[in-house]
């Protein structure tokens, strides 16, 4: 394939449509970042109502449970659209922990891009895959969300496109394990809307 043709394909994936609050389709644009856990499947993505930039967002996290507890960090990620921030908007969300207060960009900015502090497969010790997630507002202000502290932070994702924002997302969620290792939340992709 050439470089052309494989350069159309990989923007004719990115650029889909997806379902706005109000039921139209909208067009999107996935930012993703290049690391995350390898467990859970990816749930349905939520956007946000029509013409709303997601303008600040929520945690879901499990503080550690100490030394012989099964701690599953990150289990949710809830984006607050438009400038109230009343319309929510979350794809799959773990039974773990309590959200945070939310955190808002200055002057009702919309979200351009995220990074994610993940834990690496720990073998047979206490695995829990994504513990944080911080996002940039268009303008440059940064909010640190208050995540879990074990793994490494990641690269940041791509920024949406010049006057776009983050208008949704689609997150990798592994189930309760029953007995088993639980760890949460291990993937997000962000939606960006014109």
């Amino acid at each position: 394939m050439s470089p052309r043709v494989a350069l159309v394909a990989l923007v004719a994936a990115l650029v889909a449509p997806a379902r706005g609050g109000g039921g139209d389709d909208v067009t999107t644009v996935t930012i993703a970042v290049d690391n995350g856990g390898p467990w859970g499947e990816w749930g349905d993505p939520e956007i946000c109502p029509r013409g709303a930039f997601a303008t600040g967002f929520q945690l879901k996290v499990e503080p550690p449970r100490g030394f012989f507890g099964d701690d599953s960090g990150l289990n949710g990620v809830r984006l607050l659209c438009g400038d109230t921030g009343t319309v929510t908007v979350t794809s799959s969300v773990g039974p773990r922990g309590a959200w945070s207060p939310p955190q808002r960009c200055p002057q009702g900015r919309p979200l351009v891009s995220f990074r994610l502090r993940v834990e690496p497969p720990r073998g047979l010790w206490d695995d829990t895959a994504a513990n944080s997630l911080d996002v940039t507002c268009a303008g440059g202000a940064v909010l640190e969300g208050p995540g879990g502290p074990r793994g490494q932070w990641g690269n940041w994702s791509g920024h949406c496109p010049l006057g776009w924002g983050v208008c949704g997302l689609r997150s990798r969620l592994e189930p309760p394990q029953r007995g088993g290792d639980d760890t949460g939340m291990n993937g997000v992709e962000m939606l960006c809307c014109p």
